[in-house]
């Protein structure tokens, strides 16, 4: 198989080529990836500052950075919430804990379980129904549903399948937010996989290790042939499975992305979802295992893809893809109908048969043309292509303006926490940000770097505030933390600050702030971002997108400005004229205002 022709290397060669043209390339894999395990990081962080009990994993084709822009992914977000605890035996059960026990029998789908809830005061099954979200099975036992989930849905969101789905405003992607709980250590039917070697011997035992170090977890959402499909959970290995994908070299990155163009292309047309992208991440995962690595390297790339919709075509043949890890799970179990089988078996076959012809009539990303351009078949100038450096360009924009309003959204969060909070209180969230800054990885570092100068001019502006209200001063202390917040953004910590030496009467030391902030904004490239209500999409300026595409995160704080947010905590840091503005309102006004 492996013995190719001169023209396959050479179309393999041209192939590679076309792919970095659109920037799916080593630097935009590592820095794509870095930018969203950053945004996980702050949301996490954010989470546990304000003491909530979950965490945040962003998973898919942008975590891994497995897309273009042509393909218009979705952005994956599994909300894992640490409400109960899952366990796969009974010496994990836990005194005073909402605990319930994962059990796989004759009567669960391959990949799936049941939930039954036990009791918190003995390791023993539990005997009264608690709420309407758990029912009595025929064996006498109180199980979990799985439809629990609608309750999670927020405005604007619709239920597909385990996913919650919301339509992405400006600067954000489309999101799918999948709702899990963690399980207390592997089933056995995925931790078998960890013994399993192919003929790559890859996975390497030391991926393998760090996987089976990442938890588990089960979502709300049965199998399509399941006889239970209201009690039955999907087991979830997704991120032992992103570990796999960030071991992957460039060559089989571009395959499935590959996969994943001519299945968007030819195989799924008018978006049914035959076969999922899921379906060509397993089938990819499958053939690496089974094959040497060598072969997979730039010149034998159309081999691979080749090789891998070999091994699709077998999988809907049979209609079994078995999961890569829990390999009892049949991903094609009840996925389509033998019509569709047959007309799917024709079109992969088409595909093998035809050496990749079928690359040319890829209108995403501009793929068929330009391989046809760099095969001479039409000539370059024909075609207006942007350049790769525009393509970088657009992508390091995109990523930095979603950090901008990740950095925004987080923001406010802590602050709604913070809200009807005492000094002392607020004191303590500062400090636990700060104790994550000091003792946590890099990641962690970078991400309170970009969220603490805000919190500082809060907490800042809160001493001021009180000390306002009794001496109509800033008292020391809040002047250090204001300093020390001043450099969050270009504007919004010194705009606070003009503001309460207005408010004291220090009219020249207002004056000098408003003045020394107002300067950059003519001659940098600012972005204005703000997540407090719905607006058109930011113009960015050739300079600002430079700097986006030549420097690392730390530049956001010199090229935006975020808006200016005060909690009732700072009341006496506004200036009376706009507390005026903001309190004045008619009867009629009133009705129409929430809390």
């Amino acid at each position: 198989m492996f013995q190719e022709p001169d023209f396959r290397e050479s179309l393999s060669l041209m192939l590679s080529e076309v792919l970095d043209d659109i920037e799916l390339n080593e630097r935009r894999v590592i820095r794509g990836r870095k930018v969203n395990m950053l945004r996980e990081t702050m949301s996490n962080l954010t989470l546990r500052s304000t003491g909530v009990n979950e965490t945040t994993h962003y998973l898919g084709s942008h975590s891994e950075c497995t897309t273009t822009i042509g393909l218009q992914s979705d952005f994956d977000q599994l909300f894992c919430s640490h409400q109960f605890n899952i366990i796969g035996n009974w010496s994990e059960w836990e005194h005073g804990k909402e605990n319930y026990l994962l059990i796989q029998d004759e009567n669960t789908t391959p990949g799936y379980c049941f939930l039954q809830l036990l009791r918190s005061d003995e390791p023993k099954p539990a005997t009264v129904i608690p709420d309407e979200y758990n029912i009595i099975d025929r064996r006498g036992r109180i199980m979990f549903k799985n439809t629990m989930k609608t309750d999670f849905l927020q405005g604007g969101e619709e239920q597909h399948g385990p996913s919650i789905a919301s339509q992405g405003q400006h600067g954000i992607c489309d999101r799918d937010r999948v709702l899990a709980f963690p399980c207390k250590s592997w089933p056995q039917s995925a931790s078998g996989w960890l013994e399993r070697y192919g003929m790559g011997r890859w996975p390497t035992q030391k991926m393998k290790i760090y996987a089976a170090s990442t938890p588990c977890f089960v979502v709300p959402t049965g199998s399509k042939v399941s006889v239970n499909p209201e009690l039955e959970w999907r087991i979830s290995t997704s991120l032992a499975e992103r570990c796999l994908i960030f071991n992957l070299n460039i060559t089989q990155i571009r395959c499935y992305v590959l996969m994943k163009m001519i299945l968007k292309s030819f195989l799924n047309p008018q978006g049914q979802k035959n076969i999922s992208s899921y379906m060509c991440k397993t089938v990819l995962l499958h053939c690496i295992e089974n094959t040497e690595l060598s072969i997979w390297n730039e010149n034998n790339l159309l081999t691979c893809l080749t090789y891998c919709f070999l091994k699709l075509h077998s999988c809907v043949k049979n209609a079994h893809c078995s999961h890569f890890i829990i390999s009892e799970n049949n991903l094609m179990a009840g996925q389509f109908t033998a019509d569709v089988k047959q007309e799917l078996l024709e079109k992969i076959s088409d595909f093998i048969q035809n050496d990749g012809q079928m690359l040319l009539g890829i209108d995403i990303d501009d793929l068929g043309c330009k391989i046809q351009a760099k095969l001479n078949i039409v000539p370059q100038r024909a075609y207006d292509f942007p350049s790769s450096r525009l393509i970088s360009e657009r992508l390091s924009t995109l990523e930095y303006i979603n950090i901008a309003n990740h950095i925004s959204v987080n923001n406010r969060q802590i602050l709604n926490d913070l809200h009807n909070k005492n000094i002392r209180i607020m004191k303590q969230t500062v400090e636990r940000l700060l104790s994550y800054s000091k003792y946590g990885n890099r990641i962690e570092h970078v991400s309170c770097k970009l969220l603490t100068p805000f919190l500082f001019t809060t907490y800042g502006s809160a001493l001021a505030s009180s000390s306002i209200r009794d001496t109509n001063q800033m008292s020391p202390e809040a002047l250090i933390w204001l300093s020390a917040g001043l450099n969050s953004d270009i504007s919004s910590s010194r705009l606070k600050l003009a503001s309460m030496f207005y408010r004291t009467g220090y009219m020249e030391k207002a004056e000098l702030i408003l003045r020394h902030t107002e300067r950059p904004i003519y001659f940098y490239p600012i972005l204005a971002v703000c997540g407090c209500w719905e607006r058109p999409q930011p113009v960015v300026t050739v300079e600002f997108i430079k700097v986006c595409n030549e420097q690392n995160e730390d530049c956001i704080k010199h090229i935006t400005a975020f808006c200016v947010r005060f909690i009732q905590e700072e009341i006496n840091c506004v200036p009376r004229e706009l507390q005026y503005e903001m309190f004045r309102s008619t009867q009629d006004d009133m009705l129409h205002r929430n809390h």
